[in-house]
């Protein structure tokens, strides 16, 4: 029997919320348990981090340049199944090494769930037209984050020490590896061809495939200042409200914020795009998002930390989604090399981000100055999108990519 686009839709919604709201994001509000628990620096903490955002940039690329071949929902559901593994697992050791390999792994299963679960939803909800649904597929991500921070609070409050909220965390993840089992029929992802083969029949390494618009520059320099920018407070919100006495009492609810402002962030800033145009879209959410990073260490008060947890939920997802519609709409052919671009330059500025704020954290104290430089470099970040509206498009430029 067809599947109904609807739970096509439902089930990369799930896919999302385990995968990335959960297996990527997770360690945002376990990190103060565990911090305290293990007597983990900010430097070891941001290095943790650092090498799950290195496994995200290493699955995303694989996946956006399509060497991994196959049925998409095989990858996909055997991203879940790593990633809620290798989420428990976490609960095993006390070894940063061994952190430091689960998260990696973790970070490119997430990755891997994103890319192929992703392909699987956009092809099936195109063929039934109903495209607007993948704003429900995206939605998942802020829906995991949400669910997250309810689940370590609730336990944390029951004194579930850290090893049990990654258990916990991990269960919630394999649990949902069997909704979207079922949810993704097999054959879902089969239509006559192999991951990321592009129906519009230009072949891999003709010319045209190889051309692109040169603005994707620009573009590609300010998806990687948005990854640096975002990822700093994303990473360590709830160790800096824990560690400031007068606002502590937000920590269970912070990350949910960020997590509830996060659902239809994609929808909203989709809906901004259509109107301005999408690198209109990209700066302003920038924009947004540079004043709810600085709000967020500016201010000794939890209203402001609220604003700022908001604005940066608010933000994020629509950036990622927004930059990737824009990525495909400068590609001639197949868009897997535009795509593959800005997940290097999105890719490469997660990494730096965890790592630099945590060991300047050491240096100063605290996360104010890495805050407001990764604010900084949102701004820099919304003005080279704005560049893309401020010129017609660029003429075709033919390089050599690799492959």
């Amino acid at each position: 029997m067809k599947t109904q686009p609807l739970v096509i839709a439902l089930g990369g919604m799930i896919a999302m919320a385990a995968a990335m709201g959960i297996g990527r994001f997770v360690y945002t509000p376990i990190l103060p348990f565990m911090a305290d628990a293990l007597a983990l620096t900010k430097g070891q903490s941001g290095l943790i981090a650092a090498a799950n955002f290195f496994g995200y940039f290493v699955g995303s690329l694989i996946g956006a340049t399509g060497f991994l071949r196959g049925d998409p929902r095989t990858w996909a559901l055997g991203g879940l199944a790593a990633s809620g593994l290798t989420t428990g697992a976490m609960a095993l050791t006390t070894s940063i090494p061994a952190f430091l390999v689960l998260r990696f792994i973790g970070g490119g299963a997430s990755a891997l769930v994103m890319v192929f679960a992703s392909a699987i939803v956009f092809d099936r909800l195109a063929a039934a037209g109903r495209s607007t649904l993948s704003h429900l597929h995206f939605s998942g991500v802020g829906l995991g984050m949400s669910v997250s921070a309810v689940l370590v609070s609730g336990l944390a409050a029951g004194h579930i020490g850290w090893a049990g909220l990654w258990v916990a965390t991990g269960t919630v993840t394999l649990a949902a590896f069997a909704a979207v089992a079922f949810m993704f029929p097999r054959g879902v992802g089969n239509r006559g061809g192999d991951v990321g083969h592009d129906d519009g029949g230009t072949p891999p390494g003709t010319a045209a495939e190889k051309s692109f618009d040169r603005r994707i520059i620009p573009l590609v320099l300010s998806y990687g200042l948005f990854g640096f920018g975002y990822v700093v407070t994303a990473t360590f919100i709830s160790v800096m409200v824990r560690q400031t006495p007068s606002i502590a009492p937000i920590e269970p609810v912070v990350w949910l914020v960020v997590g509830l402002a996060a659902v239809p962030s994609v929808a909203f800033w989709a809906w901004i795009g259509r109107r301005l145009g999408n690198p209109a879209s990209i700066a302003l959410a920038c924009l947004v998002e540079a004043a709810g990073v600085a709000a967020t260490v500016s201010f000794d008060s939890a209203a402001a930390v609220l604003i700022g947890a908001a604005l940066l939920g608010g933000t994020f997802m629509g950036i990622t989604a927004v930059g990737m519609m824009t990525a495909r709409e400068m590609s001639l052919g197949d868009p897997r090399r535009m795509l593959a671009m800005i997940v290097c330059a999105f890719g490469t500025g997660q990494m730096i981000g965890p790592a630099f704020a945590g060991y300047v954290a050491e240096i100063t104290g605290d996360f104010t100055a890495p805050s407001l430089i990764a604010s900084g470099a949102l701004i820099v970040s919304a003005g080279l999108a704005m560049t893309l509206t401020a010129r017609p498009p660029g003429k075709i430029t033919r390089i050599k990519l690799p492959g």
